[in-house]
């Protein structure tokens, strides 16, 4: 008992003086000549938490690791979750195996990394016109409502068929979701308010099928492929992490590059450098990691792993964070690098679950990021970093509001 009460509570706060950078205690578990010990969550439970980078990418790619939320030992990260884990329809995020590898196929020719690289254009205009509506508007402006926001929901709804019109409706309940101090109450209904929005949408697309992710999902329902709830299920989790995810890492890329000025010139100047801002853009999702609280897993067979017998039916958090500021695998990991060669980081997950967007979110980033700072070169903040909030209580890290001026 003893033992158990001093074990460090998960997740560890950030630092007020550094908010990009993960919580400092996370980081001295580094100092440590393990990569794993045990940690205590918000339920009592007592997990293994990971922090090394190769060891994390090891344990992600064992075939004894399990995805699947209803299993015992699970590390839930919200009471949310962990109240209507044996009650979700089996899906992407949550299948193994087989199973998930079926699901896996389902998406493989629409979120491909040609067919995202062929959607730069499109990307490119929308970049564009939200920059000139941005300029044309009142100054100060508020980045995420401006143009965080909007860019990657017009998009997913691209994407998938989804009416762009609906999206403050779609934003609304996604942030419910991704909250990690809603109610399972709270939880419950925005979650069923969206299946039952994306389940509307899919029964009109085998109707009336067009050339998006919701139309193949509908044509494979009357294939006898999948079912409607399954397609409702996919459907509703490509929604919410297609949007939120790449806005929240816009706006924190933003608020960063505006404390870096040497970083900032570099990619200012070469904006037009396209391998240059793709390797910048693997940079910035390795220092500020967006799926903080992310990944999760049971175990399914006993794993002797670095020293530990990690048993069945325990829980394992590899904290995505920690291993992409893991000094070994990426020196001086406190200093934003532009040119650093930081592909190999798992921001995106690693083995089997890795994101199916990641081509889309590199693609949309890529562009913002060529092109924000090039068109507007004097954006700077509109209110000191210690006054802005940062999304310590969400899935997805970021920043609530971003006020800009230029």
């Amino acid at each position: 008992m003893a033992e158990t009460a001093e074990l460090p509570e998960f997740p560890m706060p950030r630092s007020g003086r550094c908010p990009f950078a993960p919580p400092p205690e996370l980081l001295k578990l580094h100092d440590s000549e393990k990569p794993l010990r045990r940690v205590r969550i918000w339920d009592g439970t007592t997990p293994w938490l990971v922090t090394g980078h190769a060891a994390e990418r090891e344990l992600l790619a064992d075939s004894r690791v399990s995805a699947n939320l209803a299993l015992d030992g699970y590390p839930h990260s919200t009471q949310a979750t962990k109240a209507h884990a044996g009650t979700r329809t089996s899906s992407i995020n949550s299948a193994d195996g087989a199973e998930h590898l079926r699901w896996r196929r389902m998406l493989t020719n629409s979120f491909t990394r040609s067919r995202m690289v062929k959607l730069r254009p499109e990307i490119q205009q929308i970049t564009d016109d939200l920059i000139d509506r941005m300029l044309a508007g009142p100054n100060p402006t508020e980045l995420n409502e401006a143009f965080s926001l909007p860019l990657p929901s017009l998009m997913i709804c691209a994407l998938l068929g989804v009416p762009y019109e609906d999206h403050a409706f779609f934003q609304e309940h996604a942030g419910v979701i991704n909250g990690l101090y809603r109610t399972p109450e709270q939880n419950a209904e925005s979650g069923a308010i969206l299946r039952r929005y994306i389940g509307e949408l899919v029964q009109k697309k085998i109707d009336a099928p067009s050339e998006d992710v919701l139309s193949d999902l509908g044509q494979r329902i009357t294939a006898g492929e999948m079912t409607l709830d399954e397609a409702t299920s996919l459907g509703h989790i490509l929604l919410v992490a297609g949007h939120d995810t790449s806005a929240n890492m816009i706006t924190l890329s933003t608020a960063l590059l505006l404390q870096e000025p040497e970083q900032l010139t570099a990619l200012r100047e070469r904006s037009g450098d396209e391998k240059f801002v793709a390797n910048a853009v693997e940079e910035l999702l390795r220092y500020l990691t967006i799926p903080h609280m992310h990944a999760r897993r049971a175990i399914l067979d006993d794993i002797d792993f670095h020293g530990e017998t990690i048993r069945a039916g325990e829980g394992v958090i590899t904290s995505l964070p920690a291993a992409n500021w893991d000094p070994v695998a990426f020196p001086e990991p406190e200093r934003l690098l532009l040119d650093r060669r930081a592909s190999h980081h798992i921001t995106f997950g690693w083995g089997p679950h890795q994101c199916v967007g990641q081509q889309l979110a590199r693609v949309e980033l890529q562009v913002v990021f060529s092109t924000l700072f090039r068109r507007i070169p004097t954006l700077r903040l509109a209110a000191p970093l210690e006054e802005l909030k940062f999304k310590a209580d969400s899935q997805a890290f970021g920043i609530y509001e971003l006020p800009v001026a230029w």
